[in-house]
């Protein structure tokens, strides 16, 4: 069984359909079909069942392709290490980090390191907290910059720096006209939170409660901007990074709790990086 014939099986079993997956390898489509009939043979029962046009995993093809997925990764992750053995310059670094930091921070410091490596190249991915430690569990980025540590025994991280987190009101809100606010004081507002599963969410939610109260939440949503431009147009307030960029919503400073959250760096502690990967790490430590 060959390496092409794995990654169509794995193609199809991750819902592109015959069609698809056999015009992108140039190949017809009973010749794709025959391919993944020889993965059956070879495996001794049925991968796939057919639901209208569609092939749909058997229980056993679920169980095969997470097998394929983990062959697959482990022989491309070798082919790179080895190329970047070769030419230590010019290989690629998978990174996934956090939506709000990509308009700032993952910039700065990929460019900083592109001026010493011109010939690097970045495989990027943005993600709540819970999908950057699947991305490093999973081996698919080799390293994650994230808020706080995901307290894992398997991963390693290390601080970057410390980001304050503001009370951002509406520009016609009662607070707007404030330079500082207590926590407290916003008990009675609405706010608008990030979804479950990432991490400012739980910050903001330990904060509140720090402050003595339990936010009402009128809003979740997956992006800081979203949350920033619903609270600019009066839905509600919430606790943000300061923006970057020009905004017209209110931002003040929190003196009755610790508002703030970590900036990090993590990878996995027993894993040695690939050389352009531990470069691209000792880079953001040393820069940071």
């Amino acid at each position: 069984m060959d390496l092409a014939v794995l990654r169509l099986f794995q193609q199809v079993a991750g819902g592109t359909t015959v069609t698809e997956a056999a015009a992108r390898a140039r190949l017809t489509q009973p010749a794709l079909s025959r391919a993944l009939r020889r993965v059956e043979h070879e495996v001794g029962t049925e991968l796939f069942q057919r639901a209208g046009r569609t092939l749909r995993l058997t229980p056993a093809g679920h169980a095969f392709a997470q097998h394929v997925d983990t062959v697959l990764d482990r022989y491309d992750q070798g082919v790179r290490e080895v190329r970047e053995l070769v030419d230590p310059d010019a290989g690629t670094v998978p990174l996934a980090f956090l939506h709000t930091l990509g308009t700032w921070l993952v910039p700065r410091v990929i460019s900083g390191f592109r001026e010493r490596h011109p010939r690097a190249r970045f495989e990027l991915r943005q993600h709540g907290e819970e999908g950057l430690v699947a991305e490093l569990l999973d081996g698919t980025a080799d390293l994650v910059l994230t808020s706080g540590d995901p307290g894992l025994p398997a991963i390693a991280w290390r601080r970057l720096l410390v980001e304050p987190l503001h009370l951002t009101v509406p520009p016609d809100h009662r607070l707007a006209g404030h330079q500082e606010v207590r926590l407290a004081d916003a008990a009675d507002e609405t706010f608008i939170l990030l979804r479950p599963g990432y991490g400012l969410r739980d910050t903001t939610e330990a904060l509140c409660a720090a402050a003595g109260f339990t936010p009402r939440v009128g809003f979740e949503g997956e992006e800081v901007e979203t949350l920033r431009g619903l609270v600019t147009a009066g839905l509600g307030v919430a606790l943000l990074p300061p923006p970057r960029t020009t905004s017209t919503a209110p931002h003040l400073r929190v003196t009755d709790v610790r508002s703030e959250r970590d900036i990090g760096v993590a990878w996995l502690a027993a894993r040695e990086l690939p050389p352009l990967s531990a470069r691209f790490r000792e880079h953001i430590l040393t820069e940071k």
